[in-house]
């Protein structure tokens, strides 16, 4: 019978160690996003126990980095840029961390919350949340707008 009770124990729990561990469910922000004027996706996913967003596709053809504040990174390429680093869960549908701006270079304190499931609000602060702005991007589906799927590379 102790073995038994040790047994049950034990697998109680394992159980509500592995429900723990399991993801929330619920809306999630993960996904690609349009940006509010139409010229990049931004692909938000996990990175660990944060979410993180980089830039898969651009309208016009994707330059350099130019105004990055480092000078080693000015002449990478913004196609597969992280603009959105360390997004913590911060309530319902809200996460917090930082925003890249390609257009000047300068990294902002940020805030993510879904609006709803297609609608995820985007909010950018300087000055300790002094003056904020921010847009709201779209859920991007397979061809959103102007943008068609990537082709295949031909086959050799």
């Amino acid at each position: 019978m102790t073995k038994l009770l040790a047994t049950a124990m034990l697998l109680s729990v394992s159980v509500g160690q592995a429900i723990a561990a399991a993801p929330p469910a619920g809306p999630n922000a993960s996904g690609e996003w349009l940006v509010a004027d139409g010229t990049a996706r931004i692909r938000i996913a996990p990175c660990g126990k944060v979410l993180c967003g980089n830039v898969t596709w651009t309208k016009a053809p994707p330059g350099p980095d130019v105004n990055n504040p480092d000078p080693e990174k000015r002449s990478r390429p913004l196609l597969g840029v992280e603009i959105l680093s360390g997004m913590a869960p911060a309530g319902p549908n809200r996460w917090k961390g930082s925003v890249y701006n390609a257009q000047n270079g300068k990294t902002y304190d940020a805030v993510i919350s879904l609006q709803s499931a297609d609608v995820l609000k985007i909010e950018g602060c300087v000055l300790g949340g002094l003056l904020c702005g921010g847009e709201n991007w779209t859920r991007a589906g397979e061809t959103t707008g102007s943008i068609r799927p990537a082709r295949a590379a031909p086959a050799h």
